[in-house]
């Protein structure tokens, strides 16, 4: 499990897709670290340090998922979570984003830590 992080920063679901564009814009090429907890089959690491490539939100009446893609120029690996019901961010004292927790509607919750540049 990841070093702890207090992620006490809310995203209304309403800023989503405008939140996500400009999360990969301004994050792109930056390595992130993510993994699973989920009650029932326990924590998973998915990647370690892998470059970000995009993550893309889809509404409810387009598909209901964010869809996060790591590699440089290509996307190398995807995991998407399905029906995201609460997105929550950790910042360090600069108010830069250092991690993020979105929980799905079964409450497994993805935490993607960012490195450092």
């Amino acid at each position: 499990m990841m070093n702890k992080i207090d992620l006490s920063q809310s995203v209304s679901g309403e800023e989503w897709g405008e939140f996500f564009d400009r999360f990969s814009t301004n994050n792109r090429g930056r390595h992130i670290s993510m993994e699973t907890i989920d009650e029932e089959i326990g924590d998973y690491k998915l990647i370690s340090n892998a470059p970000l490539l995009a993550m893309i939100y889809d509404r409810p009446d387009k598909g209901d998922n964010l869809a996060i893609e790591v590699g440089q120029d290509q996307m190398t690996y995807g995991h998407t979570i399905d029906s995201p019901v609460e997105v929550s961010t950790g910042q360090n004292t600069n108010g830069e984003i250092v991690a993020m927790c979105i929980i799905d509607n079964t409450g497994r919750k993805t935490l993607i830590k960012l490195h450092a540049d």
